[in-house]
């Protein structure tokens, strides 16, 4: 499938998911060879920025969203010169859908509509940190604010911890593609600002620096986001440990508090003649307020003590 746009001084061509005859038809058309699927899902750096005369060829993974709702890298690609702007995808993007109205609405160069693209590019992935942002934050709230709750149930205390581990999995899986995602659009501006810098129209240049300072920041924030990341997933996992540890504790303070009683039961199970408590009247209760006697105190020493 694919359109075409006529622009001021040139044409842009969408392609999605093209056919091979599709390919060939632009080929034809413009003198353009459009790599296919395969050749644009390569990482080489050579093979994702390389230049046939003036004409560009530019590629780079993008996240797409799943019928699960994960994010997933979809390739990407570009061919940009002066007159003809060809962009090559095999997913429905956000960040192209509003671009075609805003054509009718303003006359624009090839160039020019590349550099909208990428400035939609931009605002989508910061639109998409910022929701990434938000969910971690209330990851934290849920993770710590837990600390100031008094645990009741150790299995639901379980489940909670469970489902925040997959939910601090999911975000570190977002945020991976996305760094991805920008440090492709980051090595396409810096290569396309240093071949096209006598480029007309004047302002296509001067927004891609613009949009270039913006993916700097956003790399930056992403590289924070990724470091809150790994430190929610230290601290879940350090959570998990503790509650496992209490656990461990409460099975060994039984096992120690119940030793003293069993043996006092024992002893005076054993089947002899002569054992004076066997004849007293009140020996049963004596027996019993023994094996009581000798399981509160443990557990009053572990009270003291702090371990329990």
């Amino acid at each position: 499938m694919h359109s075409e746009k006529q622009l001021d001084g040139g044409i842009w061509i969408d392609l999605f998911d093209p056919s091979d005859s599709e390919r060939e038809d632009v080929r034809r058309a413009h003198g353009l060879r459009v790599p296919g699927r395969q050749e644009l899902e390569e990482i080489e750096s050579s093979s994702r920025l390389s230049r046939d005369g003036s004409t560009l060829y530019l590629n780079m993974p993008i996240p797409t969203m799943d019928a699960d709702g994960m994010l997933v890298p979809s390739p990407m690609g570009f061919i940009l010169s002066e007159t003809v702007l060809v962009t090559i995808r095999f997913a429905a993007l956000e960040s192209l859908a509003a671009v075609p109205a805003k054509l009718d609405k303003q006359s624009i160069s090839p160039p020019g509509v590349f550099a909208m693209i990428i400035e939609d590019m931009v605002d989508h992935a910061a639109d998409r940190l910022e929701k990434i942002a938000a969910d971690l934050a209330a990851i934290s709230r849920a993770l710590f604010g837990r600390v100031q709750a008094t645990p009741h149930n150790i299995k639901r205390q379980t489940q909670m911890l469970k489902r925040m581990l997959f939910a601090i999995g999911f975000a570190g899986d977002q945020l991976s593609h996305i760094r991805e995602s920008l440090l492709g659009l980051q090595r396409i501006l810096a290569y396309t600002l240093e071949v096209c810098h006598a480029w007309k129209p004047e302002d296509f240049l001067a927004r891609l620096n613009i949009a270039r300072r913006d993916l700097q920041s956003l790399v930056e924030h992403e590289t924070h986001l990724s470091d809150k990341t790994q430190f929610l997933l230290d601290a879940n996992l350090g959570f998990i440990n503790t509650e496992q540890n209490d656990i461990f504790k409460v099975l060994t303070i039984v096992s120690v508090v119940g030793i003293p009683p069993t043996l006092i039961a024992s002893m005076y199970g054993m089947n002899f003649h002569y054992m004076p408590e066997l004849s007293w009247s009140f020996g049963y209760g004596y027996g019993l307020g023994l094996i009581a006697l000798s399981t509160i105190l443990p557990i009053l020493w572990f009270k003291w003590r702090g371990w329990w």
